[in-house]
C-alpha cells in the first residue's frame, strides 16, 4: 500500500464550516464526505479542523465517513463487533482498543499483500492471459446467442483439458504451500 507521504507532499487541509460544508484548502475548492472517502483509499493524507475553532475533527469525519459506508453500502461490521465495541467504552480497556486495532489491522493489511504477491508469482501471466481468452470465448458464444441473425463465432480449440487440469493443480498446491509457510 502506497504510504501517506508518497500521495502527496504534506497533509492536506479540510476545513469544516459550520453550514456543513468541506473546503480542501490545497484544491481551494468545496469537496464532499464521498471525496474524503476516496482520498483516504487512495492513501491521501489529511486532516479536517473546524473552521471556526481550528480544532481537529479528523476523527469526527473518518467516524461520519464509516457510518455513512454502513448506513448506504455494503456492512463490513458485524453488529456483534459494535456491542463489544461499544461495550469498551468506560472500560479499564478502552485505551488499549486503539492500538490493538490498529496493530490487527496493520497486520491484516500485511497478510492481504502477501497473499496477493503470493497469488501473483504463483499464476504468472501465462495463466492470466489463458484465463482471459476462456472468458472472451464464453462471452462471444453467450452474446451470439441473444443477438438475432448474429453468427457465432468461430469455435476456439478446447485446451487439452487433462493437462490444463493438472496445471493448475499443481499451481493450486503450490499456493497452499506457501499460504501455510506464510501463516506460521
Amino acid at each position: 500500500m502506497a504510504t501517506d507521504k508518497s500521495k502527496g507532499d504534506e497533509t492536506i487541509i479540510i476545513k469544516k464550516y459550520a453550514n456543513r460544508r468541506l473546503y480542501n484548502t490545497r484544491s481551494s475548492g468545496y469537496i464532499t464526505l464521498d471525496d474524503l472517502s476516496k482520498m483516504t483509499r487512495e492513501g491521501i493524507d489529511f486532516q479536517v479542523l473546524d473552521a471556526k475553532t481550528g480544532a481537529d475533527i479528523t476523527h469526527a469525519i473518518l467516524t461520519q465517513i464509516i457510518l455513512e459506508e454502513e448506513t448506504h453500502g455494503e456492512q463490513m461490521l458485524p453488529v456483534s463487533f459494535l456491542r463489544q465495541l461499544i461495550s469498551l467504552y468506560g472500560n479499564s480497556l478502552q485505551a488499549l482498543m486503539p492500538h490493538y486495532l490498529e496493530a490487527t489491522m496493520d497486520n491484516f493489511r500485511t497478510n492481504q499483500l502477501k497473499i496477493q504477491e503470493t497469488w501473483k508469482t504463483s499464476m504468472g501471466p501465462e495463466a492470466f492471459a489463458k484465463l482471459a481468452e476462456t472468458n472472451m470465448a464464453m462471452f462471444q458464444a453467450a452474446a451470439s446467442a441473444f443477438i438475432p441473425g448474429a453468427k457465432p463465432s468461430a469455435p476456439t480449440p478446447a485446451p487439452a483439458a487433462k493437462e490444463d487440469l493438472d496445471a493448475l493443480r499443481q499451481q493450486l498446491a503450490a499456493m497452499q504451500k506457501r499460504l501455510d509457510e506464510l501463516g506460521e
